[in-house]
């Protein structure tokens, strides 16, 4: 194999690669990442066996098709410290060489067929949707998984796949995240009832790859695993086992529930302020609704109290609620700044709902009033 490339290009996609190589492995081989190079361009590759990707490099020019294992240290390292705008690769059987402008590399090899296959998408069943939603789908959800919960379910984030939408939720029993969105099922591809649940790692992995993309993804859901392709890339990942909850049962009934309409940026400034002095032991902020005005309420015991208030349009009955400001803040940090949104509330025992009109809806589980 014998190529030129653009470093910093070549930069960029091998760390997206490297993302998914684990530190340790019982197979060596995977502490890798596998460069597969054809006259038509180059893919990298990488997997720990849960999570692989493939991912298409740009910016190259190849001389000789071939390939070579990269060591991700190493060979990133190079990447990174390296002034010069473009690297020649070449590899033999024994040995890979990175030749710069004034420095030279020499990097052992192993032999490619050792690496796992990193499967290309080549379904007929699929959905098709854009990237821009998908990335919107997972940035509005992930974080709302538990990966620290006996509940193995809940490490993961639920999407269930309809003829002409999707639905991604996430809880981590305190909170759920819900987020709809326009898809189209190629194939007759729906979920039915069988449970999606895409690992918290893998999302994490396709909102970076996905950045700002406008391109149209295929993701093709299986009985055990699932595989998302975008323009440049191609995600493999296996599925979380287990049931999830039946989760629209967490929605509250809506009769009765008063509407509030909120912008985002004042209001999580205020919540942000309120929250300075709470902690781990005294967590809640006491949220007053009422008079034209929410009244921020924290107390901190050693660490103080805190009270902020934020002009709003509710003029009705005051309506108390108290709230863990954390998992507010967070719905808070995935919505513009200028948006508005609708808090429903009924009472202080009740879950809070918090929906946007662009099928959004968070349900956040409320604390017991300090006395």
């Amino acid at each position: 194999m014998k190529l030129t490339c653009d470093r910093e290009k070549m930069l960029h996609t091998f760390q997206t690669v490297a993302a998914v190589v684990p530190t340790r492995s019982p197979k060596p081989i995977l502490q890798n990442v596998k460069f597969e190079v054809s006259e038509d361009g180059g893919v990298l590759m990488g997997t720990d066996l849960e999570v692989g990707i493939r991912c298409r490099v740009s910016g190259i020019e190849v001389e000789t098709p071939g390939t070579v294992i990269l060591p991700v240290g190493r060979f990133g390292s190079i990447l990174r410290e390296s002034s010069d705008q473009t690297l020649l690769l070449e590899s033999s059987d024994r040995k890979t060489r990175v030749v710069g402008q004034r420095s030279e590399f020499q990097l052992p090899t192993e032999n490619p067929e050792e690496f796992p296959n990193v499967g290309s998408f080549t379904e007929e069943q699929y959905h098709e949707l854009s990237g821009r939603l998908l990335r919107e789908l997972v940035h509005r959800t992930v974080f709302a998984t538990d990966n620290e919960s006996s509940r193995y379910a809940l490490g993961g984030v639920l999407v269930e796949l309809a003829e002409e939408g999707i639905t991604a939720v996430a809880t981590d029993g305190r909170r759920l995240a819900c987020q709809e969105g326009a898809g189209k099922s190629v194939g007759d591809h729906v979920s039915g009832d069988h449970m999606t649940i895409i690992p918290t790692k893998t999302m994490q992995l396709l909102e970076r790859i996905l950045g700002n993309n406008e391109d149209n993804i295929q993701l093709a859901a299986r009985e055990n695993d699932v595989l998302i392709k975008s323009g440049r890339a191609t995600i493999y990942s296996r599925l979380v086992e287990g049931r999830y909850p039946k989760w629209r049962d967490v929605f509250p009934r809506r009769e009765g529930m008063v509407k509030i309409e909120l912008t985002t940026g004042p209001f999580h400034a205020a919540v942000r302020q309120a929250m300075i002095v709470t902690s781990e032991e005294r967590r809640g902020v006491d949220f007053t609704f009422g008079s034209g005005k929410v009244v921020l309420s924290g107390h901190g015991a050693e660490l103080g109290e805190s009270r902020v208030e934020l002009p709003i349009a509710y003029d009705e009955t005051d309506i108390g609620i108290t709230l863990d400001p954390r998992f507010l803040s967070e719905f808070l940090k995935v919505l513009d700044a200028e948006q508005t949104f609708t808090m429903e509330l009924r009472d202080a025992e009740s879950a809070a709902i918090c929906n946007t009109e662009d099928g959004y809806s968070y349900v956040i589980m409320p604390l017991a009033r300090e006395q």
